[in-house]
């Protein structure tokens, strides 16, 4: 004989915490994951290696390599017009591996793990962006002391240097959010591989981080003197050489705002979607 069971179950309707307690349960699950992404970091000697050999290879030959071939008239010659436009490389390429890295979670069900676990599902993608953010100050730190070594030298003031310093982070952060999207939405690993190339390369090459954009021919002119990336580094070199300011100031706070504005929706979206 089988005894039904009659014993029935309700749901607890239990209130949500306050505004104010839901955002620091918040902070401390973007604190977390901050914290883990940059363990995997610390704790992998060949990424590190990576992150700062690439940036230190182009100083030294686009320094010692093309420099000579290359004419500009600033104070110090090529290596303190090549520094700016060095870092803001950097701080792209760096970006890169956000995208390479959500795919990776994607791909072994990470993402799935986390959005499982009672925490702040903003918490992903801000720790992820938090955590590249240091990497970005320590490379940029890196890098300007190897650019001292071999000659580069600030003329415009300890305050400018620190604003250069932070032009470099952001511009690193607000392309994340692009990578962020990009891993997001096409989740294969070796998909985003190929496919970061494809956007990074024009927007750091035809630009004016290497050359001056007046050497280019007069159709690509248009595009690399008004595209985002050239305004940032116009704007770094004006802080470390000396230069007018507010105008690529405002521009480039501008693009970085708007930027990252459209593509945390478009990544916070794909997260959303992600299976």
């Amino acid at each position: 004989m089988t005894i039904a069971n009659t014993k029935t179950f309700e749901a607890l309707d239990l209130p949500s915490p306050p505004r104010a307690e839901r955002l620091k349960l918040g902070m401390a699950d973007t604190m977390t994951l901050t914290r883990r992404d940059l363990m995997i970091w610390v704790r992998n000697p060949a990424f590190m290696f990576f992150t700062f050999i690439q940036p230190v290879m182009f100083v030294l030959l686009f320094r010692y390599v093309f420099g000579g071939a290359i004419p500009v008239h600033v104070p110090g010659g090529y290596v303190n017009f090549l520094m700016p436009g060095i870092i803001a490389q950097s701080a792209a390429f760096a970006s890169f591996g956000t995208a390479i890295s959500l795919a990776r979670q994607l791909q072994k069900g990470v993402i799935d793990r986390f959005r499982a676990m009672p925490m702040a599902r903003s918490a992903v993608l801000l720790g992820r962006l938090l955590a590249d953010a240091i990497r970005l100050v320590v490379t940029v730190l890196v890098i300007l002391g190897v650019g001292y070594l071999v000659g580069f030298r600030f003329s415009n003031g300890v305050l400018a240097a620190i604003v250069m310093l932070i032009f470099g982070v952001l511009l690193g952060v607000t392309i994340c959010t692009v990578s962020a999207f990009v891993g997001l939405a096409i989740k294969d690993e070796e998909s985003v591989g190929s496919f970061g190339l494809v956007w990074l390369f024009p927007l750091t090459f035809v630009s004016s981080a290497f050359v001056p954009v007046r050497s280019m021919p007069h159709w690509l002119q248009v595009f690399a003197a008004n595209q985002p990336v050239t305004i940032v580094i116009d704007e770094m070199r004006s802080l470390a050489l000396g230069g007018p300011l507010a105008l690529h100031a405002w521009e480039s706070l501008a693009w970085m705002a708007g930027i990252a504005a459209v593509f945390v929706l478009l990544a916070v979206r794909a997260y959303r979607r992600a299976t």
